[in-house]
């Protein structure tokens, strides 16, 4: 009966032992289960760990490498990101060039051709996209008496001569870069959506 009540209590307190030796605190991790679940190896894109021993005290890779050892072998620099082609720029998805004109080159910004088929789906959406982003300075008739435009002063009226005959690369241009008043808007508008609100100005605002 003793001896019983011995193995117990050794039991319990075995248990009471593993249970504190899994407790976290402070600098002390504690034990761990399968610790590469914790400790995934990271693939930093620029910068590597290319020392293969750093961390073997906690490894436990199948590839018998240290922890934190991180480096690509297969790529050159050892970084897993690969460097594109020299020359090449990048598209969207749509297949479009970055538009990197200056805010000052008005006339090249007006050769470039609207890349958007005009439809009547287009021009709905030009009309929701205006609303969205145009209508608080420019008005919903783009007249420059928005809400915004009233409290600024000096925002274009979109049906004024000035504008009735300007490019729709120019329109492109301004609503990416900015133009007096006008701030840009190239980070907040995706280059589609700028050009079917072009499409909405000059095929809906400027015909009314």
């Amino acid at each position: 009966m003793k001896i019983a009540n011995t193995l117990s209590i050794l039991g319990i307190a075995a248990i009471g032992a593993l249970f504190a030796g899994c407790k976290a605190d402070g600098d002390n991790q504690g034990l761990e289960y399968a610790p590469q679940m914790y400790h995934s190896v990271a693939y930093e894109p620029l910068t590597q760990i290319t020392d293969d021993t750093r961390g073997s005290w906690l490894s436990t890779r199948e590839d018998e490498k240290g922890e934190f050892f991180n480096s690509n072998p297969y790529n050159p620099n050892g970084m897993n990101m690969r460097e594109p082609v020299a020359g090449t720029v990048p598209r969207n998805k749509n297949g479009y060039l970055p538009h990197r004109l200056k805010q000052f080159q008005l006339e090249e910004a007006a050769l470039i051709e609207n890349p958007i088929e005009l439809n009547d789906e287009v021009l709905k959406e030009g009309e929701v996209l205006f609303q969205q982003y145009c209508v608080a300075c420019h008005g919903p008739n783009g007249e420059g008496d928005g809400k915004v435009g009233e409290i600024l002063g000096g925002v274009a009226n979109l049906k004024g001569g000035a504008y009735i005959n300007l490019p729709e690369g120019h329109i492109f241009h301004v609503i990416t870069t900015g133009k007096g008043r006008m701030g840009a808007h190239g980070s907040q508008i995706t280059p589609e959506r700028r050009w079917k609100i072009v499409h909405y100005v000059k095929q809906v605002i400027q015909k009314q």
